[in-house]
């Protein structure tokens, strides 16, 4: 089916809606018991719902601000799934897939908000 809305053209939106799929099927395996499982589900979920209202909105401050909690929630991801490692119950090559679209995302929602906003202050890429 062909996007309906703006934001289902973002790539990064199809990036995060892809994320969100594969996160779930991740979370199968894991323990609900555990609060990392909850956290990741939520912060998953932030991502596109924040770039689709971001994305709707029409000053670029609203934009940014959308824009910058869909980014906070891609790198809360990116901890969990640190957590989960570390507790032992995946490996880093379980989690590797997903930390990569992570990487793609996160720099895809730096790229928008600095499209959005020549005043904003933002350190380079090194």
């Amino acid at each position: 089916m062909p996007p309906l809305f703006d934001h289902e053209k973002l790539t990064a939106y199809q990036t995060s809606i892809r994320f969100v799929a594969w996160s779930d099927t991740l979370l199968e395996t894991v323990s609900k018991s555990l609060a990392v499982h909850n956290q990741m589900d939520r912060a998953s979920t932030s991502i596109p719902l924040n770039l689709a209202e971001g994305n709707g909105k029409f000053t670029s401050a609203d934009r940014c601000r959308y824009f910058d909690i869909a980014r906070g929630s891609a790198l809360e991801c990116a901890a969990c799934l640190d957590v989960l490692v570390a507790k032992k119950k995946l490996t880093a090559g379980e989690v590797a897939e997903g930390k990569m679209m992570l990487v793609e995302i996160v720099s895809m929602l730096v790229g928008l908000v600095k499209s959005n906003s020549g005043t904003r202050v933002y350190e380079e890429g090194v």
